[in-house]
């Protein structure tokens, strides 16, 4: 008996297996990538012309870093929900679509940073309304963060075993 609990233990909560965290880092890599580049461009362009290296534009360098953030953080929602380890591949699936989507936030607002940095380094530099394109880019990750952590199943049966309930039941276990 005290083996089954010790094996159930190892299985339960591992969720997504860092998928979401992980496609989420993978994205946000590719966009401060991308944003970054073009950052150096434009200083390089900015400093060739005798302008002032604009530091705003690491605003738009930075941006798509959150992602992980929203990545880990669904990877620790999916794991807490604790769900019956015959569903892992389904967390796996969540994680992996809900990563994915979050890394494409990242990774168009590292396209959108590099086009305000081309834009500031051409001299219109209205850093408040790219700053703003960047936040509904955000938004898409937001929403896949709070739509997927609302849609997680809560109170399910966490783990049933017809040895348990042929001994009248393990202490400990059932809903969660």
């Amino acid at each position: 008996m005290t083996a089954m609990v010790i094996m159930i233990s190892m299985v339960t909560g591992l969720g997504d297996m860092g998928m979401s965290l992980s496609i989420a880092a993978i994205g946000s890599a590719i966009g401060t990538g991308i944003a970054g580049m073009a950052a150096i461009g434009a200083w390089k362009k900015m400093i060739i012309s005798g302008e002032k290296a604009a530091t705003a534009l690491l605003i738009f360098v930075g941006a798509p870093l959150s992602q992980v953030i929203y990545g880990m953080i669904l990877k620790n929602a999916i794991a807490d929900a604790n769900l019956a380890p015959e569903s892992y591949i389904w967390q796996i699936i969540i994680g992996l679509m809900a990563g994915a989507a979050m890394a494409g936030s990242a990774i168009f607002q590292g396209k959108t940073g590099a086009r305000a940095c081309d834009a500031i380094a051409s001299g219109a530099s209205d850093v408040a309304k790219y700053i703003m394109i960047i936040g509904i880019v955000e938004t898409v990750a937001l929403f896949v963060m709070i739509f997927t952590m609302t849609g997680l199943p809560t109170g399910c049966l966490l783990y049933t075993s017809d040895a348990a309930d042929e001994r009248g039941g393990v202490e400990g276990w059932g809903v969660g």
